[in-house]
């Protein structure tokens, strides 16, 4: 492969910073700037599909447990191709997969489209292509995010993170506040259809984007002359070398447990017509993370100089956790909009942390396959936290469920960390460099 993208970033990076403002020196490199673009200006337009279907699904059921059955609607398919899509990663080209993958995405959201169009208010179609979604996306993402340790150099991988992670929810401030208003402003069946349509429309972006990524065909290191496959023995070679890596399992587990109980999404429909009337309320909610995530992204020079990356990532956790607890008490709208943004900030800090750990632990060749695993374990988390806070909505009711799981989230992170103290003693490699 040629080296032209890390090499060309890495004749710009000059000095220490020691800035608290965002550190932006990856978007010095052309292959990184583009990705950065596409993908923000396509993760912006598919956060009014995410607003849309969970609104047009409780218009349809009147339930906040079909709403959480989307959840497992998207885990499914995370299950099966985020593993396989993390081993082809390694065994093909990644740049070509990024492109089919995305496609499949695309088609899925077009079909979304269609069903609006012609009013079929069919929960069932809207569950089956939530999957067909969720696939694309699976089988995208271990290629996506094990692309930028090849095109920035190693000690900007954290920036690079920080960056991504701050475009994309940025898009997921503006793009719910956006649906919000669309929803505000007409019915439900014109307010999806517009909603799947800006999506289907700006997803065409990443495209672009991808397309004009240089190649990045697979990568032999280590001394490692066998070639890997994307069949199950390729996938058994990653999961071998996750399960020796403890801080990796610490890192994925904590993430499970935050998404898992105190992710509060499935209920945003029911709390914004119950508590709030209905309207754009329900844009602020889902916006509400992302607006945090923003600030704490705008404000992330310091996350680039901290040593002790467990035990950051731990406090994380927590205090995303408490946030959402004291968020599912509140009855003002704003006050809660203010919670769950301090959780939004919190939550930037842990996936930064997260995912730069596994991009400087994890060798080259198996870089895909343990994004692949990290895929499941980031997005699969939310879907089944999706399930949990449904579920138990109808049974406890949304204030016990939204309120009881951020703070059993919190506290459930710390005895985690302190029985298990490998993650609270980890530190990156200071000789970490990019892998060749």
């Amino acid at each position: 492969m040629s080296q032209e993208p890390v090499e060309a970033t890495e004749k710009v990076v000059e000095g220490k910073r020691k800035s608290w403002v965002i550190d932006v020196r990856p978007l010095r490199g052309v292959a990184y700037r583009r990705m950065w673009v596409g993908n923000g200006v396509a993760y912006f337009g598919f956060q009014f599909t995410s607003v849309a279907v969970p609104v047009e699904m409780f218009a349809i059921t009147h339930s906040s447990a079909w709403v959480g059955l989307l959840g497992i609607a998207g885990l499914v398919p995370l299950l099966i191709f985020g593993l396989w899509g993390g081993a082809a990663a390694d065994v093909v080209d990644r740049r070509k997969l990024l492109l089919a993958s995305s496609t499949l995405a695309w088609i899925a959201t077009v079909g979304l489209l269609v069903q609006a169009v012609l009013g079929l208010h069919s929960p069932i179609v809207l569950l089956a292509l939530t999957a067909i979604q969720s696939a694309g996306f699976a089988i995208s993402s271990p290629a996506r995010q094990a692309i930028i340790p090849r095109i920035v150099p190693a000690d900007l991988v954290p920036a690079a993170n920080t960056l991504a992670y701050t475009t994309t929810t940025a898009g997921g401030v503006l793009g719910p506040l956006a649906a919000g208003l669309i929803f505000g402003a007409w019915s439900v069946d014109t307010g999806v259809t517009v909603a799947y349509a800006v999506d289907a429309l700006l997803f065409t972006i990443s495209f672009w984007a991808t397309y004009r990524l240089p190649p990045i065909p697979p990568v032999l290191d280590d001394g490692v002359t066998e070639k890997p496959t994307a069949g199950l023995r390729g996938i058994a070679d990653g999961l071998r070398f996750l399960v020796k890596q403890p801080v990796l399992l610490l890192s994925f587990a904590v993430d499970i447990i935050a998404m898992v109980l105190a992710m509060p999404r499935a209920l945003f429909p029911e709390i914004a017509e119950d508590r709030f009337g209905g309207g754009s309320a329900v844009g602020w909610l889902f916006a509400a993370i992302a607006i945090g995530s923003v600030i704490g992204g705008l404000t992330s020079g310091w996350i680039g100089r901290i040593k002790r990356q467990g035990v950051a990532l731990v406090i994380a956790v927590v205090g995303w956790g408490v946030a959402v607890g004291l968020a599912g008490l509140a009855h003002s709208l704003w006050l809660m909009v203010l919670l769950l943004a301090v959780g939004g900030a919190a939550d930037l800090v842990s996936a930064v942390y997260r995912q730069s750990i596994l991009q400087t632990f994890a060798p080259d060749r198996l870089r895909g396959r343990l994004q692949g695993v990290f895929t499941v374990v980031v997005a699969g988390g939310p879907r089944l936290g999706d399930l949990r806070a449904g579920a138990t909505a109808d049974i406890t009711g949304p204030t016990a469920s939204w309120a009881g799981g951020g703070f059993a989230a919190a506290g459930l992170a710390v005895v985690l960390a302190l029985a298990f103290p490998a993650l609270l003693r980890y530190r990156p490699p200071a000789d970490a460099e990019v892998t060749r």
